[in-house]
């Protein structure tokens, strides 16, 4: 699939809840935010046809996101089902690692590739107060579990926030040096206003080279991060809400009402 700009779309990153079991301080407000039905929540199956659909039009890698991805229940059968298509080359999952003790065999058995993990902080008591509700050791044990399940190569994703991390960056670099992690740092961005950086460390946020749609959980596919466009499959029908998406994906993103990190995975 080309856009307007004769950018190759290949990417789907597909939002699979918009619950997490953290609350983190750049992401949500304390109280959470308002949920989806869950009758308006994409099925497995709806999924899978829309990748079927989309591998059609040139799609060959996918991402899963949330929310938190992880809980989702049963997640390891979607990454089996989406694994199984031939055109798909590459499964990613971005998690805040809690769950990746528990399922990180079952996600390689079933064809992930590899993960990001979030990771803002390596002081316990920050930590917590980043996450509100989130336990530094939790995430340790999961990019172990990570690492061990061969998850790779494992990335950290760590969220620049103003006056309050920038000292702990020397910690993180270090530490995933020592665990042969690739680090990359994010600044906090504002969707609202469309205010946007590059991802030091990884290809997100420069325009000229983006290559992805986005797919909501209640089934949405959205041509940009900071962009009001959205597309319903269910409306429109799955080739439709694709090509609509390539066609109208904007140059650059402008800002945006109709989502949030929350609920789109970033």
């Amino acid at each position: 699939m080309l856009d307007r700009y004769n950018r190759r779309i290949n990417y789907l990153r597909i939002s699979v809840t918009d619950r997490c079991n953290f609350r983190c301080e750049y992401c949500m407000p304390a109280e959470g935010v308002p949920l989806k039905k869950q009758e308006d929540i994409l099925s497995f199956d709806e999924i899978l046809e829309i990748v079927k659909v989309g591998t059609k039009l040139g799609l060959t890698k996918i991402r899963l996101t949330g929310g938190e991805p992880l809980v989702r229940k049963d997640l390891p059968l979607l990454v089996k089902m989406l694994s199984d298509i031939p055109e798909i080359t590459d499964i990613g999952l971005t998690t805040n690692g809690v769950l990746l003790p528990k399922y990180a065999k079952q996600l390689k058995e079933a064809g992930l590739k590899r993960v990001n993990i979030s990771l803002d902080t390596l002081n316990p008591e920050k930590f917590r107060k980043i996450t509100r509700i989130g336990t530094l050791e939790d995430v340790l044990k999961g990019i172990d579990a990570a690492l061990e399940a061969e998850l790779l190569p494992v990335k950290i994703n760590f969220v620049r926030i103003p006056g309050e991390n920038q000292e702990d960056e020397n910690a993180v670099r270090e530490f995933c040096a020592t665990k042969n992690l690739q680090l990359r740092f994010i600044r906090q961005m504002d969707l609202r206003s469309g205010e946007f950086y590059s991802v030091e460390g990884g290809k997100g946020g420069i325009c000229e080279i983006c290559n992805r749609l986005r797919l909501t959980a209640d089934g949405f596919i959205v041509p940009c991060l900071h962009s009001e466009l959205r597309y319903n499959i269910r409306e429109l029908g799955i080739e439709e809400a694709f090509k609509s998406a390539v066609e109208f994906k904007p140059e650059k993103g402008m800002g945006t009402s109709t989502h949030e990190f929350s609920n789109i995975g970033g």
